[in-house]
């Protein structure tokens, strides 16, 4: 019969592991641990590893016990001590309760604002459940450096816990790995607390007031309005501010911040130093409609850049990233930029002097996936930054959803545990808690470089948007925060009460933040009153801008010093046998006049590399390729050390930097993103798996690449590369969704392309990383037209000429032509393949090349070609429904005389069939309909 604690068997035999029963070894000494068997084994198997890794009274135990099975007896002629053996016993008992408030004393902290006091008892926590009593209190114990002492009273012991522990602070950190960690944590925990002085005191005063006042002034100026305020999370200036104090101390260069809407509009006035008018402007809703370009967007979704003073003179950059409502999303966004800007000044990687902090809500933390997908990239090679503090403003409730019903874990923010981050849930209503909390989340980020979270639990004064009435499905809450008084106002007692502050200070304090925030809303109402508007949204590109495209060509020596990088291998480098033969014929199809996708690709890389462009590339498998043709990271066969040929080019030459990513799209795009932003020096690509894989990411697509210069001025170079095109491979492994992109195109807003030719993906990705417009770009990449022998390109295709977005047809007569075949990647080679079997020269066949812009003039002048020409068709392989035949025919139409149609397979719900036979029927007669 298994123990209650299942970790031993109950009557003495050895278990399972091997290790002897802990009842063996507490009968042995005439001790019984009961429900604490299993953690005694635990430290006894952790002793048999590693004697050092126990605590010194637990080395003494087990170093004095006898083996299994032996009896203990007092040497001969000895008498043995009772007291003494109590005494061994019951210390070892304290250490295990030590232990257990280390791991569970969080439990019983006073946290939550709103509760009547403490938590309730548990038992791991109760010195009883340990085998100690009452009279055990006065009793010394040896401790082994707990508190900083190696002897304690029990009752000091329990003191020192409590307050440690059980405060209006708990902490988890006992699931971190590294004892290293573990014991800073300690050291920090249950030390000595330094108390504020009173210049501290008022500091905090201070930045409550701004916050109270500011929110307060909006609900009574801005009545109805959305804002999405942070009543009852005051104590989050308070913790920004010390983040952002320690972080300038040290001489951080810049903080980035991302946050969804709660208390936003607080964080810009107090944090950022947004000038109050401009935010009062944003309330009063007054753009200048006729000089206005762009959609813009609601106020608390909008990023501000401003510079924080310190209280001691130093000075951080600040950034707080725009964001759409779609939660956590701008997590990513916001590690993306940070290692962007940690990538630009020390070059490489490894400045971690820009801080990303992140703010969350509870609900949204615990509900979104892209939390765990971005905190799972904290200590990836591709993605570190150094460590994230994340902030969880933790109202304890989402919009209407009680935290009950929102998770099923005891903490939202047990999602963080999964990265061994250590957590501080701290009572907001103790603004003194909450800068300690702080000053402890950044120091262990400075020192340990990895990501930890501080959980202010708080609540929401209002409803969700102050617009709803919570207390139709929260009634008992906020009945309670009904009878609360502000996070400002108690702690204004508590110094009074203490003599830090008088009365009159306390008054006076309150006047002045008020006659602040009159004097910027009077500003405002002038400058919005009759004829007068706030500043135009800026414009977007497009808008003035010259349209100088850069020269893409490349010399041939350049080509062929990339070339040579594939085969000049380091010396005793040993090559895998089947991807050598592939790097000596990339290296030879110059000459060959066979240039295929991957070494057209390598080409575009390289020589933007030489021209001193960065090039960042990111997917899943992507260094190799997903179909084996890549190869941008060489391993060796015998030793698994790696080579990356294209940072061999020299010392002249920017840096190739390619990264496997994690098994994600929507965090990693938006990282990508985001890093673009910051880099736009740089050529940023990720590409997916299969181009299908990007409906994993549309949020981003949608909320950010299509549209944030439009709303938020936010320009960014980022590349996706989507593999597209039916080949028989099943509904989810053929189409990036052509449609979908497409129906996002406006505003010259993103260039979406899909390259037939690798010279023209060459000038395509050239463009890309040479212009100084930045703007997205959307390439639709093949998958077997990589190795398809009419998809190669020449040495001149290189040499000279640009992106074409129209590829003309070579058709030896354009006069004779009647029928001219428009289409759009891969299918262009099967219907010259189908013409070039059946000597058809009647038809042509023209490719668009760029499906957005749309090359109006280059269709043009193409179709003009043909003069006798009676018809036009769209050939795509898409269904009808999908594809760009919805998005191309009403540009094509007004550019012909004649008539157009669509040749593509019938309406569909799924992209393509499940079966390669039935593709490959359909296939054939897609091509033949096309000719008919």
């Amino acid at each position: 019969m298994a123990s209650p604690s299942g970790s031993a068997p109950s009557d003495g035999r050895v278990a399972e592991s091997g290790s002897e029963s802990v009842s063996v070894l507490g009968s042995a000494l005439g001790t019984e641990f009961g429900i604490n068997e299993w953690l005694v084994d635990e430290f006894r198997q952790r002793y048999r590893d590693d004697p050092d890794s126990v605590d010194l009274v637990w080395r003494d135990y087990f170093r004095a016990a006898p083996p299994a099975g032996a009896v203990a007896r007092p040497p001969l002629g000895a008498a043995s001590d009772p007291r003494d053996d109590d005494l061994a016993a019951k210390a070892v008992r304290v250490a295990a309760l030590i232990h257990a408030y280390r791991v569970r004393g969080h439990l019983l902290a006073a946290t939550d604002p709103l509760a009547a006091g403490r938590a309730g008892g548990h038992r791991d926590l109760d010195p009883s459940g340990h085998g100690l009593e009452a009279a055990d209190g006065p009793r010394v114990f040896a401790v082994d450096g707990f508190a900083g002492r190696q002897e304690m009273s029990l009752d000091d012991v329990l003191t020192r816990l409590r307050t440690a522990y059980c405060g209006t602070t708990g902490i988890e950190y006992m699931h971190i790995q590294d004892p290293l960690e573990r014991r800073w944590i300690q050291q920090r925990a249950e030390g000595p607390q330094r108390p504020f002085d009173r210049a501290e005191q008022l500091g905090i005063l201070h930045r409550l007031g701004s916050a109270e006042a500011f929110e307060t002034f909006l609900h009574t100026k801005y009545v109805g309005h959305k804002r999405y305020s942070l009543e009852g999370g005051e104590a989050t200036i308070v913790l920004l501010d010390t983040l952002l104090e320690s972080a300038a101390r040290v001489g951080t260069r810049e903080v980035v911040l991302g946050m969804a809407h709660r208390g936003r509009l607080n964080v810009l006035a107090n944090i950022v130093g947004k000038p109050l008018a401009r935010i009062f402007g944003e309330f009063e809703d007054t753009p200048d409609i006729t000089s206005a370009h762009g959609s813009g967007d609601v106020k608390y979704h909008l990023g501000a850049e401003g510079t924080f003073h310190a209280s001691d003179g130093h000075e951080v950059a600040v950034r707080v990233v725009a964001n759409p409502s779609h939660l956590e999303i701008v997590g990513p966004v916001a590690e993306g930029i940070v290692r962007g800007r940690q990538d630009l000044a020390d070059g490489s990687h490894g400045d971690f002097r820009v801080l990303p902090v992140v703010v969350h809500g509870d609900a949204a933390l615990a509900g979104q996936g892209v939390v765990a997908e971005t905190l799972n990239m904290s200590q990836l090679p591709g993605y570190r930054t150094g460590g994230t503090v994340h902030v969880v403003i933790d109202n304890q409730l989402g919009f209407t959803t009680a935290a009950d019903r929102a998770r099923s874990g005891t903490y939202a923010t047990d999602v963080a545990r999964t990265v061994a981050a250590p957590v501080l849930h701290v009572n907001g209503d103790d603004p003194e808690a909450v800068v300690r909390a702080a000053r402890t989340a950044f120091d262990y980020r400075q020192a340990f470089g990895k990501d930890v979270v501080i959980d202010l639990v708080c609540y929401r004064r209002h409803g969700h948007s102050e617009v709803d009435d919570p207390s139709i499905t929260q009634p008992a809450m906020y009945d309670r925060i009904a009878e609360r008084p502000s996070v400002r106002r108690l702690y204004a007692r508590e110094l009074l009460r203490t003599g830090a502050i008088d009365a009159q200070e306390e008054e006076r304090s309150r006047r002045r933040h008020r006659e602040e925030l009159d004097r910027a809303f009077t500003e405002t109402a002038a400058a919005t009153g009759p004829g007068r508007a706030t500043p135009p949204i800026p414009p977007t590109r497009g808008s003035g801008e010259a349209d100088v495209r850069p020269r893409t060509a490349a010399g041939e020596a350049t080509l062929r010093r990339v070339l040579n990088t594939q085969t000049d291998l380091p010396p005793g480098f040993t090559a895998h046998p089947r991807v050598l033969p592939q790097l000596r014929r990339r290296a030879a199809m110059l000459d060959a006049g066979n240039v295929d996708w991957a070494t057209a690709e390598a080409l575009a890389f390289g020589s933007l590399l030489l021209e001193g462009v960065p090039v960042r590339l990111a997917g899943e498998d992507s260094r190799r390729g997903t179909f084996g043709q890549r190869h941008a990271v060489l391993t060796d066969r015998r030793t698994g050390r790696e080579h990356i040929p294209l940072n061999t080019l020299g010392p002249d030459a920017a840096r190739f930097t390619p990264y496997d990513s994690l098994l994600s799209e929507l965090a990693v795009l938006a990282f990508e993103y985001g890093y673009a932003l910051a880099r736009p020096d740089a050529l940023v690509l990720w590409e997916a798996q299969f181009g299908d894989f990007v409906n994993g990411a549309q949020t981003v697509v949608d909320e950010y690449i299509a549209s944030s210069e439009q709303k938020w001025g936010e320009r960014s170079g980022v590349t996706l590369l989507l593999p597209h095109g039916l080949e028989g491979q099943g509904p989810d492994h053929s189409s990036a969704r052509v449609e979908r992109f497409l129906q996002l195109c406006a505003d010259d807003n993103i260039t979406v392309a899909a390259p037939s030719l690798p010279a023209n993906y060459f000038h395509l990705l050239r463009q890309q990383g040479l212009d100084p417009r930045r703007r997205p770009l959307v390439v639709f990449t093949p998958k077997s037209m990589l190795r398809l022998k009419a998809a190669t390109s020449r040495l001149e295709d290189f040499t000279g000429g640009s992106f074409r977005p129209v590829l003309p047809d070579t058709v030896p007569d354009p006069g004779r032509v009647e029928r001219v075949l428009l289409c759009s990647g891969k299918v262009a080679h099967d219907l010259d393949a189908h013409r070039r079997a059946t000597g058809d020269t009647r038809t042509a066949v023209v490719r668009l090349e760029c499906l957005y812009p749309f090359p109006s003039a280059e269709l043009r002048a193409e179709l003009g070609r043909f003069p006798a020409a009676t018809e036009v068709r769209w050939v795509q392989e898409e269904p009808a429904n999908q594809g760009a035949w919805t998005f191309a025919a009403p540009r094509i139409a007004p550019l012909l005389r004649c008539f157009l149609s669509c040749v593509s397979r019938p309406a569909a719900s799924a992209p393509a069939v499940g079966s390669a036979r039935l593709h490959t029927a359909e296939q054939q007669d897609l091509v033949r309909r096309a000719f008919a």
